[in-house]
């Protein structure tokens, strides 16, 4: 028997209702060196564990993530204090850890981010040099390095791209430690390159990050930040407060997650892959059955 057509609507209508409908997935971002995919490919697994679905978008560049963002693009990445405090909100004032993390949690609420409870992570830039190598030897500190660019030593510093445009990169360390470099000095490479660079003897000093297990694993002496120009970098999961409001189970894994990251555990899991060649997926997997983030 043929059914009106408005039953047939009606019974449709019906239908779709019974359908679920499809949750959008979320979008975990990434910046492009090796604790940024690592944390990136964590988060990921993680959250799919508690049942969300997730797009993983790595591999970007700091400004590219950060605006992808604010535009709505990104849902979830782990950003570091000082950068947020230094590079996106243009605050010159140096502060402590806590302040520092305070500061960028009320500026970034503004503009619709929400930062979550910091790790105990403080992934801040360091230079460092080869321990027994006659240019270098003499180097201790940044304030030796400086005097040693103004009393007109020739040294070859590798860096990244983005170090060389920082405020809280090399024009605000210049500054601070009144020294400068030249095009002749400089080496400019991706991030992960600069310390094949400097163990292989092809540059004096290299741009390295605090929680890198290279450090350890090629023997290298980082030069004291006497002036205490850097920033604290305190990594911490930022999420886009829409984002939350519409997912408020997300906030507890993540901050499980934050409460498990230290230096020291960042360094062992970096050292995995960049030294061992363990692939980030399977480092990631490893990490979160260890620590019981299931």
């Amino acid at each position: 028997m043929k059914l009106p057509t408005r039953l047939l609507a009606v019974a449709a209508l019906a239908a779709a209702w019974t359908v679920p409908a499809m949750a959008k997935p979320l979008v975990v971002g990434g910046k492009n060196f090796t604790e940024q995919l690592l944390l990136a490919e964590i988060t990921s697994q993680l959250l799919k564990k508690k049942g969300f679905q997730v797009d993983k978008r790595d591999g970007l560049g700091s400004q590219v993530v950060r605006d992808a963002q604010v535009n709505g693009q990104v849902d979830v990445y782990w950003e570091y204090t000082g950068t947020s405090l230094v590079t996106y909100n243009k605050i010159k004032d140096r502060m402590g850890s806590k302040e520092t993390y305070d500061r960028v949690k009320e500026l970034d609420a503004k503009i619709g981010l929400t930062w979550l409870t910091p790790s105990a992570v403080n992934n801040t830039y360091a230079l460092a040099v080869r321990k027994k190598h006659d240019a270098t030897d003499g180097l201790d500190s940044l304030s030796d390095l400086a005097a040693a660019f103004r009393n007109g030593k020739k040294l070859t510093i590798a860096i990244d791209a983005e170090f060389s445009g920082r405020p809280d990169g090399l024009p605000g360390l210049q500054t601070t430690y009144d020294f400068k470099t030249s095009r002749a000095n400089i080496r400019s490479m991706d991030a992960g390159l600069t310390y094949q660079a400097l163990r292989d003897g092809r540059v004096d000093i290299g741009l390295v990050f605090a929680t890198d297990g290279r450090i350890k694993a090629f023997d290298f002496k980082v030069l004291k930040d006497d002036k205490e120009f850097f920033p604290n970098y305190a990594a911490a999961p930022v999420v886009r407060t829409e984002t939350l409001k519409a997912n408020p189970t997300l906030e507890a894994p993540l901050n499980a997650l934050s409460a498990k990251l230290s230096d020291e555990v960042l360094r062992q899991l970096n050292a995995r892959v960049d030294v061992d060649k363990v692939p980030v997926a399977t480092v990631a997997s490893e990490f979160l059955a260890e620590a019981g983030i299931d």
